[in-house]
């Protein structure tokens, strides 16, 4: 499994280009703006885009789905909450008939890698982090030290606490690659994030 991150937008949201290399087949992960960048990337490497998966339906992280949809023909997946319109922080992103809700423990497979669907609710009503081997694309639900917005329209700080509770949950460590900023593992996070100290403590 490779792994590039292509940081793109004003809000310098991490769009993450995950490729099986014994294919070139790949998913590419909340392409948020600068679609011919991430574009450029998939025909300078010969990749050849499957899917698109996002996290969750907020602008800086779905600005370049259409373009890159339209480009490769790549099936567009989506935790339906988040399917409620528009393109700002407020309203989420329109996944419209042409794509695909996904669920709790849903999986949707690009050649070899195997992405599990995990709820996690708090930012948006429809976060997900996505599970690929070793590595948690975490979206805005959990970034190093720290964690997504909750004041925002349909955010819960209750809801985030038990997502981040459930993430730091899981056995073993992970590789952490969220949103925004830089990756990290789900050891550093559940030792050194306060917020993550304090969703353990949520009973």
């Amino acid at each position: 499994m490779l792994i590039k991150t292509i940081p793109v937008g004003q809000l310098e949201e991490n769009c993450y280009v995950v490729t099986d290399e014994n294919t070139l087949n790949c998913a590419v992960i909340d392409p948020g703006d600068e679609s011919n960048t991430i574009l450029d990337y998939l025909e300078d490497n010969r990749l050849h885009c499957q899917v698109i998966l996002l996290t969750h339906g907020h602008f800086d992280h779905v600005g370049a789905v259409d373009a890159i949809r339209e480009e490769t023909g790549a099936a567009v997946y989506m935790h339906p909450a988040d399917d409620t319109g528009g393109r700002d922080l407020r309203r989420p992103y329109r996944l419209g008939a042409e794509g695909h809700p996904y669920h709790e423990g849903d999986v949707v497979c690009v050649d070899a890698l195997r992405f599990e669907v995990l709820e996690t609710p708090g930012h948006t009503p429809g976060s997900v982090t996505l599970r690929c081997g070793e590595a948690l694309f975490t979206g805005d639900t959990l970034f190093r030290g720290s964690c997504g917005r909750t004041d925002l329209e349909g955010s819960s700080t209750e809801d985030m606490l038990r997502s981040l509770k459930r993430l730091c949950a899981l056995p073993g460590d992970y590789e952490v690659y969220p949103g925004h900023n830089e990756p990290s593992t789900l050891v550093r996070e559940r030792n050194m994030n306060y917020y993550c100290r304090q969703a353990m403590q949520v009973k």
